[in-house]
């Protein structure tokens, strides 16, 4: 009897689907256990529903900041000073507001029916799938093999017997003891959706990429937004160009962005919410957002008895094959802290399957990563970053162009956004990129392949783009590197 390799996945966000799927496809016995459904906060309650609610906001905006330039003539229904009867019955109003509610039940029916999805595409593939909150015993037997074992919401166990385990337990929101979420004014990333109406003076604590997106889509929505900042500016971990446009639309929008600002405290004060600051000020709102950061999901689920490093932080140490210390264990996700990107999850999931199962593996490699901040400009990187060739990680030549002057952006009215790239002097080899602008995740890919294929600028510069393009920005700044370039050699 032919043995068949058991792997346990404890986690089912997209690290433990995707390497679900890998181990199922080379003839693995593959159990994923997860207790909310798979996709994990990824695709219930972050990325798929966050991104779903910023598409609604990006309608809005769009609209509402090009309509008068680009000559389009706005009526209300019954402005002919009737009561909307006659031709105007069926003539579209002007967009003034959202149904808030509607908008987050489409939100949750998207979240739940691509976690169903993912469900099917597993079980299709071989995999079993357990709900119930899994735990790694300690000690391996003889054999290598590891056990876990799986506690299900009444309390029912069950063990499982497997030679590999890969850990996906993700992360919950961060909370500061003084402005804990109630669910109601007071709320975290996960409870947004729960809200019926439009919070009419929204305050949002942090100004990370999580605080930014929420910021920028309920401003859109119609609140009115205070975006709290401990930092210098918004956005203080990305490219300080992109940071400082996407801060400059938010101000020019209406957002009152406090800079240098960290929230103490937040408290329900009747139907409004107060929010303290480390100097005393304080701000009322109806509602506040808490988006402080995450906590890695790896207390009580038995790593550290079973010979798992974790860091100060609570994430778990890994290679770049996603092995932690334990012999057979692996791990993916945002439970590493390496990066928090769905991308670089599904990556590290499979990664692990592949170097478990024996298949040919390419260890993870961050600096071809690309990234989008799904605000409105988007930003997106990939590669090194500003800070790497200011910090002289990496020599590189820098060259970084306004959309503009861009024929297409001024087609579209588009004012805010650039296009930078970085090459390597001598060989021109494109080593990073950032692009501001709207749908920027779709105009970082051409970047992305010259970064993961060590093309130069002239290789961009030579390739046709149409006319007129945005993606002619990218080929237009590649010919300037390469001028650049030449110059200096």
């Amino acid at each position: 009897m032919e043995y068949v390799t058991r792997i346990v996945i404890i986690g089912g966000g997209p690290g433990g689907y995707e390497a679900a799927l890998v181990g199922a496809s080379l003839g693995a016995e593959v159990t994923v256990v997860d207790c909310d459904g798979l996709g994990g906060a990824s695709v219930l309650t972050d990325c798929v529903p966050s991104k779903t609610l910023i598409a609604t906001a990006e309608v809005m905006t769009n609209f509402d900041s090009s309509y008068e330039e680009l000559g389009i003539r706005v009526e209300d229904i019954a402005s002919d000073g009737g009561s909307a009867a006659g031709p105007y019955k069926e003539r579209p109003a002007r967009v003034v507001g959202v149904d808030l509610g509607k908008v987050n039940r489409r939100v949750k029916r998207l979240a739940l029916a691509q976690s169903h999805d993912i469900t099917a595409s597993v079980t299709r593939a071989g995999g079993r799938v357990m709900r119930g909150r899994g735990r790694l015993e300690p000690g391996q037997a003889p054999d290598g093999s590891r056990k876990v074992t799986v506690t299900a919401a009444d309390g029912a166990t069950e063990g499982l017997i497997a030679d590999a385990v890969l850990i996906a337990t993700g992360a919950h929101p961060r909370e500061i003891p003084d402005a804990l979420p109630d669910g109601e004014r007071i709320l975290n990333w996960t409870q947004v959706y729960d809200l019926t109406e439009l919070p009419e003076e929204l305050i949002v604590v942090g100004s990370g990429v999580t605080g930014a997106e929420f910021a920028g889509a309920y401003q859109a929505l119609g609140s009115r937004v205070t975006l709290v900042s401990s930092r210098d500016r918004v956005l203080p971990g990305e490219d300080p160009d992109a940071a400082a446009v996407l801060e400059d639309v938010f101000r020019r929008r209406g957002m009152n962005v406090m800079a240098r600002s960290r929230a103490q405290s937040a408290k329900r004060v009747g139907d409004r919410v107060e929010v303290t600051l480390a100097d005393g000020r304080t701000i009322s709102g109806t509602h506040c957002l808490m988006a402080v950061g995450s906590i890695p999901n790896t207390e009580g689920i038995g790593l550290e008895s079973a010979g798992v490093r974790l860091k100060d932080s609570g994430h778990i140490w890994t290679d770049k094959v996603s092995r932690t210390t334990a012999p057979g264990v692996y791990a993916a996700g945002d439970c590493t802290g390496v990066f928090a990107l769905a991308s670089v999850a599904a990556m590290q999931g499979r990664i692990a399957m592949y170097h478990f199962l024996g298949d040919a593996v390419t260890p993870l490699n961050l600096k071809t990563v690309s990234a989008n901040v799904f605000t409105d400009p988007e930003i997106a990187t990939v590669g090194y970053s500003q800070a790497d060739i200011d910090g002289g990680v990496i020599d590189a030549r820098v060259v970084k162009l306004p959309l503009l002057r861009n024929p297409r952006a001024k087609m579209q009215g588009i004012r805010d956004g650039f296009v930078k790239l970085f090459c390597r002097p001598g060989t021109g080899i494109v080593v990073g990129g950032v692009v501001v602008s709207p749908r920027a995740s779709e105009l970082i890919h051409p970047i992305s392949i010259a970064v993961d294929n060590n093309l130069t600028v002239e290789q961009i510069a030579s390739a046709f783009t149409v006319y007129p393009s945005l993606s002619g920005s990218i080929a237009e700044v590649a010919r300037q590197l390469h001028t650049r370039k030449a110059a200096s050699e």
